[in-house]
């Protein structure tokens, strides 16, 4: 996930809405299979894979003090590029600055409400302001790492004698060289999808300034932050009253450190981390910040979105003969997606009311609320 701010305020963009989710469409490739505008050799790959958003950075994609605003830097060190298959540097060398398909999305958004004005000082946030959200990953690449390992870990549960309730919990030793290889090669995939975001952050800069016919000092889009919502990573936490290393395995959840924690950057070392949530495409996202609870109770650790109610089977057989583009226009937010299908998919109806799972987490303390966003344009997959 990644937050963008702009200077722009919500009344100076309506009018141009329809026009500026046409540009981001087109400028930044979405959906199954797309590919993008850079064109990789494998040892341009393999560099980016050892360094992530600093590779983008590097090739003229943004800033050097955007890395600053991105979780640990925007690169995992201990990537392996040598344990990554044939076919997964295939599938990533035309996805790069790509969004994905499914609920991946990119989002024009304004403040609607601000919770916590000082914390929202600190993230440059204020009521009316026109942000932008990206969800993305690693695409076709991390896709086919996971697929590659799955088989890898199916093969480590027989060897290392593991019993499992469901083989889809296939596992390793953690010091065993099945685990090692995959730390490395999932590392390789968060670094890739840190120089994704970066990428069309990069793009969406260029093409917003390009319709609005402004310069990117009157735009003013700067990172709020870049936080991964699907991620492994070795972290020191009370176990027990004692400190000790664990690996946390954030699958549904998305990181939620405190006010203090040396992981931060220093911007937000006072304030505590970013944390951003997404809903669905109809209703609402949320800011809020990292918390001491979240440490105490749950690593670190808060929800990462609103989690479905139905299928993506049900939602279709619930959209047939009507028109989710039309209702989103009706209800003032416009939509461009490469097929109805997935408009379907990811209708609102299919997905928890946000408002509510945040207030949960807000209430037990496992972040905070800062901020609620409402959508006013959105390019899906």
């Amino acid at each position: 996930m990644r937050l963008l701010r702009s200077n722009l305020r919500r009344e100076e963009v309506l009018p141009r809405i329809r026009d500026l989710v046409e540009v981001l469409y087109q400028e930044i490739p979405s959906g199954v299979g797309s590919k993008g505008k850079l064109r990789l050799s494998r040892e341009d790959e393999r560099r980016l894979l050892l360094k992530g958003a600093q590779w983008a950075v590097e090739r003229g994609f943004g800033e050097p003090e955007d890395l600053e605003r991105i979780e640990s830097g925007g690169v995992l060190e201990g990537a392996d590029p040598s344990v990554i298959s044939n076919k997964a540097f295939e599938r990533g060398m035309s996805q790069q600055g790509t969004l994905g398909s499914g609920n991946h999305f990119l989002e024009i958004q304004y403040v609607e409400e601000i919770y916590d004005h000082k914390t929202a000082d600190a993230f440059g946030l204020f009521p009316g302001q026109v942000t932008i959200m990206i969800h993305t990953g690693s695409r076709g690449f991390g896709h086919q790492v996971c697929t590659d390992f799955l088989e890898v870990m199916e093969r480590a549960v027989k060897k290392y004698g593991i019993k499992l309730p469901d083989r889809e919990l296939a596992c390793a030793p953690v010091n065993s060289p099945e685990a090692q290889d995959y730390m490395a090669a999932m590392k390789a995939a968060a670094n890739y999808a840190w120089a994704n975001r970066q990428c069309i952050m990069h793009w969406c800069r260029e093409a917003i300034t390009k319709a609005l016919r402004i310069s990117p000092k009157e735009l003013g889009l700067m990172l709020v932050y870049d936080v991964a919502h699907n991620i492994a990573k070795v972290e020191i936490h009370t176990v027990n009253g004692r400190k000790q290393e664990v690996v946390v395995h954030r699958k549904g959840a998305t990181r939620a450190f405190p006010p203090g924690h040396p992981e931060l950057p220093e911007v937000y070392r006072q304030v505590g981390q970013p944390v951003l949530i997404p809903g669905d495409m109809g209703r609402a996202s949320y800011v809020l910040v990292g918390t001491e609870r979240a440490m105490e109770e749950t690593f670190g650790s808060t929800c990462h979105g609103a989690g479905r109610v139905l299928s993506r089977h049900q939602a279709i057989k619930r959209a047939k003969g009507r028109s989710i583009a039309r209702e989103m226009e009706e209800a003032g937010i416009t939509v461009r997606s490469a097929g109805k299908r997935t408009l379907a998919e990811e209708m609102s109806e299919a997905y928890k009311d946000i408002s509510n799972v945040v207030e949960v987490v807000d209430r037990a303390g496992l972040s905070k609320k800062v901020a609620k966003l409402k959508p006013i344009g959105v390019v899906k997959g």
